[in-house]
């Protein structure tokens, strides 16, 4: 399998994820005219996507879906509740419900969705299978039970960094959104998600890609450093990590 974080962040998501002749998209965050240029410039076909799997109705998460699907003439999967919740696409002949534990065959690729806990209709995260196990996990507000177990047993990992508790605390947001933002409803630290790694991955584990980094409570360089000097701990486990961008996708990274 090979992935891109084609986008991250509060400004929009979409991660790639390909094997040889099948594609698929985790979120459509970004519009349908970047999503097409950043996957021209990682020298990737979107003629091979078979499929967008929606991790919740947040807009950036769905901005580009309807227009993307259409253009390619691709299907939308998410759980009933985010159907209902929002309109994902014009054309509903592409939209598929899928439930939260049931894997999804598309050639090659198994899809699975499993559910966390973030102020959505019905927040899920993704596992894609083929010999090796890639999860994505963002918009989290914690790490529950569904996120230690897939953390356990992955491969290559994408995970949500979103601030540093510090300049969270510190900076310019009203206190009402702090509170969400820190709540087991909102996002995961760099510190939370770090520690989730710390505890539960496997020595299985090779690279990282921290993801939804806010641009207002965190930096690139900072969440690199704390999650380095947070992992070392573990002599076990020495994944790669990259950190992902809003601005331009990451390398293609093969599994």
């Amino acid at each position: 399998m090979e992935i891109s974080a084609l986008a991250s962040g509060s400004s929009g998501n979409c991660f790639y994820v390909a094997d040889k002749d099948t594609a698929i998209l985790i979120d459509a965050g970004i519009s349908a005219k970047q999503t097409l240029q950043r996957l021209q410039s990682i020298n990737e076909n979107p003629a091979k996507i078979r499929g967008i799997f929606i991790t919740h109705e947040h807009i950036d998460h769905v901005r580009g879906a309807d227009v993307l699907a259409r253009k390619l003439n691709i299907p939308i999967f998410a759980t009933k509740s985010t159907i209902h919740a929002i309109s994902l696409c014009s054309n509903k002949e592409l939209i598929k419900c899928i439930k939260s534990n049931v894997v999804i065959k598309i050639r090659g690729l198994k899809i699975e969705a499993f559910s966390k806990d973030h102020s959505a209709a019905d927040p899920v995260s993704y596992n894609i299978h083929e010999n090796k196990k890639i999860s994505i996990i963002t918009d989290a507000g914690h790490a529950c039970g569904n996120i230690q177990k897939n953390v356990s047993n992955c491969d290559f990992l994408c995970i949500e960094a979103n601030h540093d508790e510090q300049m969270l605390e510190n900076g310019p947001y009203p206190n009402f959104l702090k509170k969400w933002i820190s709540s087991d409803k909102g996002h995961l630290s760099n510190e939370q998600a770090a520690l989730c790694i710390l505890e539960y991955a496997s020595s299985r584990l090779n690279r990282i890609i921290l993801s939804h980094l806010s641009q207002t409570n965190n930096t690139p360089e900072i969440a690199l450093k704390t999650f380095t000097e947070i992992i070392k701990q573990r002599k076990d486990i020495t994944p790669e990590i990259t950190v992902s961008l809003r601005e331009s996708p990451t390398a293609l990274f093969k599994i």
